[in-house]
């Protein structure tokens, strides 16, 4: 269905790296989440006056939250597509994890008006009434919310959005509460036992449980979640893959909102291969970057010694050296100066984030390890920590 609506409402609509035709399907996926909500609400507060149930009453409010969830998200995508200006140089996209963030509180809060209602209705009961017009109704509320969850789900598959992946949770959360709703519906044909407001507290601590999981995630976007590792390793992977680049570290890549990516690295080249050859081969390798994954990424050249037998078996020393240490420790921009009485061996060494040694703890064992090798040997060391 979200395949259909798409081809028959968004130009385009196979090109979702661009960004106005991923605006399209947020924008798309907000009126639909509009519509659907709106007459859930009417449905649902219809059936809960009929009832007295306060479970079905608070879940029509829920989704008339959902309907201006769907309009945070609507506006959200439309702000977000704004170009880059003066104020804001890296563009708008931002403020499509600002939207899932709202979405996120929206879901907290009516967890907590739908606890506090629980509370009341456990302290003071009230019999709920059963009817068949409610059974119908709350049926066909679950089925429509597992629809839009699905809608949304497949939407965010399209264009990897936290905000459309926020409103399936809010979907799914949705669906659980009018579930409990029927389940007390049912239990009202048959017994007296007052156990609307125990299920109202199930649903309200489930709605709390999916909302802390929206706000978690989104606010680890907005501080700077690195990219998964198989988004950056493609990245370097495709950087190493142009002639003329044997090595690529430093690798960085900021984000700026879904699709807006920008990005630095240091590309290592051959020093005795002409400098504006290899700067025209970064400048290929920008472009093209550019152009597959829409990503603006600034290269710093360079230049290393390639050519030189004794230069690179010490670099095959220092690299079996690391390997000892931890074989997760890497290295770059090797040289070697030579002086009369030493030889100055400088390199960078990169180490994960959890390496359990301190900078100068590792830069003292490497040293150590290197001088009972060949005590001539003196290293000048830049510890760097990956990224990923």
């Amino acid at each position: 269905m979200a395949t259909f609506l798409a081809r028959l409402f968004i130009k385009n609509y196979q090109d979702v790296k661009n960004p106005t035709v991923r605006a399209a399907y947020g924008e798309l996926g907000g009126i639909v989440g509009i519509i659907l909500n709106l007459l859930l609400t009417t449905a649902k507060f219809f059936v809960g006056s009929l009832t007295g149930s306060i479970s079905i009453s608070a879940d029509a409010v829920n989704n008339l939250s959902d309907a201006g969830s769907s309009i945070i998200t609507l506006a959200g995508f439309k702000l977000a597509k704004k170009p880059a200006d003066k104020d804001h140089p890296y563009g708008h996209g931002r403020i499509e994890y600002i939207t899932a963030l709202i979405v996120s509180f929206l879901i907290l809060l009516m967890g907590f008006e739908l606890l506090k209602s629980s509370i009341e209705k456990i302290r003071e009961p009230s019999p709920v009434t059963y009817s068949n017009v409610a059974l119908i109704i709350l049926l066909v509320s679950i089925a429509a919310k597992l629809w839009l969850a699905f809608f949304n789900r497949s939407l965010g598959k399209c264009i990897e959005s936290t905000a459309t992946k926020a409103v399936v949770v809010d979907s799914l959360s949705d669906t659980a509460a009018t579930s409990v709703a029927l389940a007390a519906l049912v239990i009202s044909r048959f017994s007296n036992v007052p156990v609307d407001g125990w299920f109202g507290i199930v649903v309200a601590l489930f709605i709390f449980w999916s909302g802390i999981g929206i706000l978690k995630d989104t606010i680890a976007l907005l501080l700077g979640k690195p990219p998964e590792k198989a988004f950056f390793d493609e990245i370097e992977n495709m950087i190493m893959s142009y002639d003329g680049i044997v090595g690529v570290h430093d690798l960085i890549i900021h984000d700026y909102g879904p699709g807006r990516s920008f990005a630095s690295a240091h590309a290592e080249v051959p020093a005795n291969v002409d400098i504006m050859k290899s700067h025209d081969t970064v400048d290929l390798i920008e472009r093209d970057l550019h152009q597959k994954y829409g990503m603006l990424i600034s290269i710093h050249l360079d230049p290393v010694v390639v050519d030189d037998a004794r230069i690179n078996a010490l670099k095959a020393l220092c690299m079996q050296v690391l390997s000892e240490i931890d074989n997760r420790l890497t290295m770059h921009d090797f040289r070697v100066v030579d002086g009369p009485t030493h030889a100055n061996l400088i390199f960078d060494v990169v180490a994960p984030p959890d390496f359990p040694l301190r900078d100068n703890e590792l830069i003292e064992r490497i040293s150590e390890k290197l001088s009972k090798i060949d005590e001539r040997y003196f290293c000048v060391i830049t510890v760097d920590h990956a990224f990923n």
